[in-house]
């Protein structure tokens, strides 16, 4: 039967990447019906939303979607659509792996999945000015809100997700030597929780700045990571700084009712519409999806198809030091296929 998706482009360079995916998917013989909707920028151009009420209930539909990247205005304008869609879903578990796909840089063999809690933090969006003196913009305060709750489910996914991969350890990232009370709760939590998990998964703790600075040192203690929402949202781009950058960067968003599989590196207006875009991030999240649907062997397929045409290094995008095309690229990897 036929596999439902909600499939977003997006902004930017969202529908080149979009299409290139699709006909990757298509060679590789996926059987998807995509329902297109569309969000961010382009759905304030269509329907004056940022997130129409179609593409909600497109996704409440199928459970399912693949989204491109999605415009958000800096400082005014409407909040972001990324942050709207996980609170609407509550999809708890971001899922961000990174690994060496292209040889000689400056790590090899990284291998690390980081798992950030999604919902909870400093992006619940808790804040409000504070007035001083005449001044209604005096001071601004921001909530983060961290609970037993959302620390257990995204703690305990992380351990799941270790047993299930074959995965060695875990490491509890957190703040608890300054931020007592929330990073402290957290860090209780998944202490609480690793004691179900001795004998099975390794785990142990980093404060978030010594991680940090370990990652750029010696990536290769790390397997697998679970971390606050503001924690994770940066150490998830720095993991693929390791690994070449955000042009290979996918992303899973996972919660009890839907999944949302994306490309995290942005809309990229400066080449937008020029066919120059690479697609691998978009086509690795779509792998993610084809992994969460059972469909392990094709998801296999197409990661290596696309590591042996990066690794040959003859039909490359720009980003990646070369001068082909999307649509050569993707023809690169179809041909691998």
């Amino acid at each position: 039967m036929p596999t439902h998706v909600t499939l977003i482009p997006g902004d930017g360079i969202g529908p080149g990447i979009t299409d290139a995916t699709v006909r990757i998917l298509d060679a590789a013989g996926c059987d998807f019906i995509y329902d297109r909707q569309v969000a961010g920028l382009a759905g304030v151009s269509a329907v004056n939303d940022p997130m129409p009420e179609a593409t909600l209930a497109s996704i409440r539909r199928t459970r399912l979607a693949l989204k491109g990247p999605l415009e958000t205005p800096v400082g005014g304008g409407y909040r972001s659509v990324n942050v709207a869609l996980r609170k609407t879903f509550d999809l708890y578990a971001n899922v961000r792996p990174a690994k060496t796909v292209r040889p000689g840089g400056r790590y090899d063999n990284v291998d690390i999945v980081l798992i950030r809690e999604n919902t909870e933090g400093l992006y619940i969006g808790i804040e409000h000015y504070v007035p001083i003196a005449g001044d209604p913009k005096a001071a601004a305060e921001s909530v983060a809100l961290i609970t037993r709750a959302g620390s257990e489910r995204i703690i305990r996914y992380a351990f799941e997700y270790a047993v299930s991969h074959k995965r060695k350890k875990v490491t509890l990232v957190h703040k608890a030597n300054i931020l007592k009370f929330s990073s402290g709760l957290f860090l209780d939590v998944g202490r609480e929780i690793a004691k179900e998990y001795a004998g099975r998964v390794e785990c142990d703790d980093r404060i978030i700045d010594a991680c940090a600075m370990q990652l750029v040192m010696k990536p290769e203690i790390f397997d697998v990571i679970v971390t606050t929402n503001l924690f994770g949202d940066i150490l998830s781009d720095e993991i693929s700084g390791l690994v070449g950058g955000l042009g290979l960067a996918p992303g899973a968003n996972i919660g009890a009712g839907a999944a949302l599989f994306e490309a995290v590196h942005g809309t990229a207006p400066d080449i937008a519409g020029k066919g120059v875009a690479n697609p691998g991030a978009l086509v690795l999240a779509a792998c993610m999806m084809l992994d969460h649907l059972g469909d392990n062997e094709r998801a296999g397929r197409i990661r290596n198809a696309l590591t042996k045409v990066i690794r040959e290094g003859k039909t490359l995008t720009r980003d990646l030091g070369g001068t082909a095309n999307t649509d050569q690229f993707t023809d690169a990897i179809i041909a691998a296929l």
